[in-house]
């Protein structure tokens, strides 16, 4: 019969403290070859859905996110830890978009591929109200010029300020609010039935 021991329990039973992401670049930048590939995998869904908000394209956002992150591999020493992690990947990925919008024309989005977007996106928890919610947000932030659809995303759905929005769109503060004055203004016929749906409260879904 063995009895219990005082003696601490063997450290690979013991809980480890989370890795995070600021964590995973540095090892990055030390040569670790797995905490690159522990960066993509938390990060790359959410930031498809971020690009495909942003480009209205489910190919193009793809490319989109892949440009962001072979910028985030060869240049993970830019990142000096004044916003988290994700912020600046985001930030990334915006800038991507708008690299390709600038260099290609983006074909319109189909109706199918946006379901197929907004499914992509669901969890289990967010079957109903705002499952669907999301889905028609994508489908009218579709019908938005490129440079109001980006700025409605940064400010409105990622909660960037407007002079944070402005830093990465590279424009006058004052260019952001015209944009999203004129983005949400062209948002509120296509989505005003939203306020009679019981449950669920209107206006710009944000990013997660």
């Amino acid at each position: 019969m063995t009895f219990p021991s005082d003696d601490p329990p063997p450290a690979e039973h013991m809980t480890r403290p989370a890795v995070t992401d600021a964590d995973l670049l540095s090892r990055h930048l030390g040569g670790d070859p797995n905490a690159f590939r522990e960066i993509v995998k938390r990060h790359r869904d959410r930031l498809w859905l971020v690009a495909l908000r942003t480009i209205g394209d489910p190919d193009e956002a793809a490319d989109a996110v892949q440009d962001a992150f072979v910028s985030v591999y060869s240049k993970a020493e830019s990142f000096r830890g004044e916003a988290a992690v994700t912020t600046w990947l985001r930030r990334i990925v915006i800038n991507a978009c708008l690299d390709r919008m600038r260099r290609r024309h983006v074909r319109p989005v189909t109706d199918d591929e946006l379901m197929v977007a907004a499914e992509r996106d669901a969890t289990a928890a967010d079957q109903t109200g705002e499952h669907l919610v999301s889905m028609e947000v994508e489908a009218a932030l579709k019908r938005l010029p490129a440079d109001q659809r980006a700025a409605l995303v940064l400010v409105d759905m990622m909660g960037y300020s407007v002079e944070d929005a402005a830093g990465v769109l590279h424009v006058p503060a004052g260019t952001v609010k015209s944009r999203c004055s004129r983005g949400r203004a062209k948002l509120v016929p296509i989505l005003a039935h939203l306020r009679t749906r019981p449950g669920i409260e209107p206006g710009t879904a944000r990013a997660s």
